[in-house]
């Protein structure tokens, strides 16, 4: 095989590698959880992304927030990294909320590339403390 043919191979190949890497790989995001006497509040950083890239929603207890980071379009092709610790492309994370909430009053923010969430709190039923009856039965 000549030479350049080898390069041309090479290259196609270091692509379709870089490709599937951008295409199939996800990323996961940073969070913060906390509560108040009213809600869970989340809070993430996600610089670049608008809400049009996001996706909130809640599976049996299960807080998902997933979305894509689109790269910055470059004029410059070529480039040679020197460090790269950002990642480009979707990202997905999970949370189990550790309280009963109210999913469908969650009133959710981006500023200063900070995403809130502040999701309220069911309040607590009153609680009966029932004393329950222990009997030794005989062998």
């Amino acid at each position: 095989m000549k030479l350049k043919a080898l390069f041309k191979k090479k290259k196609k190949q270091e692509k379709q590698e870089e490709n599937w890497l951008e295409d199939n790989a996800v990323g996961e995001l940073a969070i913060d959880a906390y509560e108040t006497d009213k809600y869970i509040v989340v809070q993430s950083p996600i610089a670049g992304i608008t809400s049009e890239d996001i996706e909130i929603s809640l599976e049996d207890g299960m807080l998902i927030i997933k979305g894509k980071r689109k790269r910055p379009q470059d004029t410059d092709k070529i480039k040679k990294y020197l460090y790269q610790e950002c990642f480009w492309g979707k990202f997905e994370k999970k949370l189990i909320l550790p309280k009963e909430v109210d999913i469908t009053k969650t009133k959710a923010t981006i500023k200063n590339g900070i995403l809130t969430l502040k999701i309220p709190k069911l309040k607590e039923k009153n609680k009966k403390e029932i004393k329950v009856e222990i009997k030794e039965e005989e062998e």
